[in-house]
């Protein structure tokens, strides 16, 4: 009984977390999106190892405040800047500001 109480929890958190905190998962892909949600669930466990493991990712998130709001800063400066590593990117937030970031090249031709 305790076992099955406990894998009903982590699985209920686990879907709450995908659901919101910005991965968008619903529980009931259809078969067309299959794929998709195969990509979401990589993603969300690449992300669970990196929050473990990357200590660039751990001070961003706590200069943050939140993963939501971590999401759209390294949302925002992909839009603007080019990135060479993960590092220069965690930095960037964890500083506050995009100094050492090569801004993209717009062509507007």
């Amino acid at each position: 009984m305790r076992g099955g109480r406990a894998r009903w929890k982590i699985e209920n958190e686990t879907f709450n977390t995908l659901k919101t905190q910005g991965y968008h998962l619903e529980h009931n892909y259809g078969h067309a999106e299959q794929h998709l949600a195969c990509l979401t669930f990589t993603a969300f466990l690449i992300n669970q190892i990196e929050q473990l493991a990357c200590k660039f990712f751990q001070q961003a998130l706590e200069a943050k405040k939140s993963k939501k709001a971590l999401w759209y800063a390294i949302r925002s400066l992909f839009d603007w800047f080019f990135i060479d590593s993960w590092e220069d990117l965690y930095t960037a937030i964890i500083g506050g500001r995009s100094v050492s970031l090569k801004h993209l090249v717009i062509d507007t031709t």
